[in-house]
């Protein structure tokens, strides 16, 4: 698979360009509401003084990283708010990559595309481990994959594609691994609110210096366009190395951005402190049932799928209709729904399609792709 040119706008593309209504399961941009105190937050911006028209710290607003850190277990000087999770995993990439002694970065797959198109970016060689037929990361295949050589080491747990969740051991197994290899471990957590098994376990749950966990809010609070994002980097006390990578990342995020926009990340921060767990539960229900629904569908066509434990992708496999990116177009044409190809993945689910679950009209791209394939 060639990482160079992200593919998901394609896809977009091409299903808004359809001669025929589509469903669009491409993009993970979620469909409901966002949290009310972050609506009333931004009604109350537009009256703020001019002050607060201007340029925010770099690093982030201070209230924002205090928040952040408070509920992360963290000093706040850790914190560096970012023009979305994106950006958060590229200097955590950049940063490990450059500060380690490896070359190579290990990734998953299937991998989502964007953490090997920036290993790309950086010059980086690549190593994939693959998961299992659940989507786990076995920690012997782990431990097989991991060498000297390893810079970084990047994992999304809850999963995008598979929607796998890792256990607590595979984590720990991971954290062991950077350590004994003088590498870093990048866990990017941007999906934590949409753990449907109850057992995921953030790497910030273990006392490491090798460690840095990326999150945001566009997809728990459905902001994808406010491009609020975070880094807990390593302790700038850390021993060699490692106390560099928070002030590379610091340096790196002023050089290209400046800094973020002051009034997404004070509406973020209002939120994070007015809602209540039942929003994100209510959302967590509302993807269950269309999982169920969706999934209760594909037994009818036939097909093959997952069954996530977190985040909201659903991948099918149907019979002798492998995840190309030729079919997926095949598919948007004669049934009207809109996926991402396996092969846009990597190898190891080359054959299957992803679906998000973030529409209300998964219902009827179901019946579609039932009534296709039967």
């Amino acid at each position: 698979m060639d990482y160079e040119r992200p593919q998901f706008f394609r896809f977009m593309k091409y299903a808004a360009e359809a001669d025929r209504d589509v469903v669009d399961m491409v993009s993970g941009n979620p469909d409901w509401e966002p949290p009310t105190a972050l609506r009333e937050a931004l009604h109350e911006y537009a009256d703020a003084d001019a002050d607060d028209f201007q340029y925010p710290p770099s690093v982030g607003l201070t209230e924002l990283r205090e928040e952040i850190a408070q509920r992360r277990g963290v000093a706040r000087e850790r914190v560096v708010i970012t023009n979305g999770t994106g950006e958060a995993n590229h200097l955590a990439m950049t940063g490990g990559y450059e500060s380690m002694p490896g070359e190579e970065i290990v990734l998953t797959d299937p991998v989502y595309p964007y953490y090997a198109g920036r290993s790309n970016l950086i010059g980086a060689s690549r190593r994939f481990v693959p998961a299992d037929a659940d989507g786990q990361l076995q920690p012997e295949r782990a431990k097989e994959a991991v060498s000297d050589e390893t810079s970084v080491v990047v994992v999304n747990s809850p999963n995008n594609p598979t929607g796998a969740v890792y256990p607590e051991a595979t984590i720990a197994t991971l954290v062991d691994l950077v350590e004994d290899h003088d590498a870093v471990l990048v866990s990017d957590e941007v999906y934590d609110h949409f753990d449907h098994s109850g057992r995921f376990t953030s790497a910030l749950s273990f006392d490491s210096d090798h460690v840095v966990v990326t999150n945001g809010f566009s997809k728990s609070m459905a902001i994808t366009g406010f491009r609020v994002g975070y880094g807990v980097f390593p302790d700038p006390e850390a021993a060699g190395p490692l106390g560099d990578i928070l002030d590379g990342a610091r340096t790196r995020h002023m050089l290209t951005n400046v800094t973020g926009a002051r009034p997404s990340q004070k509406a973020v921060y209002e939120a994070l402190r007015e809602t209540p767990p039942e929003y994100y539960e209510a959302n967590r229900e509302l993807l269950d049932e269309r999982i169920a629904d969706f999934t209760a569908a594909l037994d009818g066509a036939g097909a093959e799928y997952t069954s996530p434990q977190g985040a909201f992708y659903v991948m099918a496999r149907f019979e002798d209709f492998p995840g190309t990116f030729e079919n997926v177009e095949k598919l948007i044409d004669e049934a009207g729904v809109a996926g991402m190809p396996g092969e846009a993945f990597g190898q190891s689910k080359a054959d299957w399609i992803r679906f998000a679950m973030v529409t209300p009209r998964a219902d009827v791209a179901a019946e579609r792709l039932a009534e296709y394939f039967a």
